[in-house]
């Protein structure tokens, strides 16, 4: 008996409602209206320009820009973990914060010189050595 099952594919793709517009992006848009909204209705004039237009700007930014394929409220979560991440890796999970810090304070040694290789062997040794591996060791150069 052959199953044929159907793979689901394109499954990072969001589910687009209206023309090219997300559910994410409708909701989004959506709840900057609704909030601009209230703001015009409390507020006067100045004041809701000066509410409304950066949080227009922020909101639409959020809905629709793109940082390298991520969507940018990933970009922002991740730029706000690392912000908050500490710069010092530590693998020792045991130290205490002091250790931590007179660790960070070690001069590093410095660099290994770099390693001195040999040379090449002539170009006609090199043609005998690859010679006896091709041959699996039936060429032998010192019988010659």
């Amino acid at each position: 008996m052959n199953n044929q099952f159907v793979v689901p594919q394109f499954i990072d793709v969001e589910d687009k409602i209206i023309g090219p517009i997300t559910t994410r992006q409708f909701v989004i848009v959506l709840v900057m209206f609704l909030f601009g909204t209230v703001v015009y209705k409390l507020a006067d004039t100045a004041l809701m320009v000066v509410i409304n237009l950066p949080l227009a700007i922020f909101c639409l930014v959020l809905a629709f820009v793109k940082v390298n394929g991520v969507p940018f409220h990933f970009f922002l979560l991740n730029v706000l973990q690392t912000m908050k991440r500490s710069p010092i890796r530590v693998w020792n999970k045991n130290l205490s914060d002091a250790e931590i810090i007179a660790l960070s304070q070690v001069e590093l040694p410095p660099p290994p010189a770099p390693k001195i290789y040999k040379e090449a062997p002539p170009s006609s040794r090199l043609n005998q050595l690859a010679l006896v591996v091709n041959t699996g060791g039936v060429y032998n150069p010192d019988e010659e």
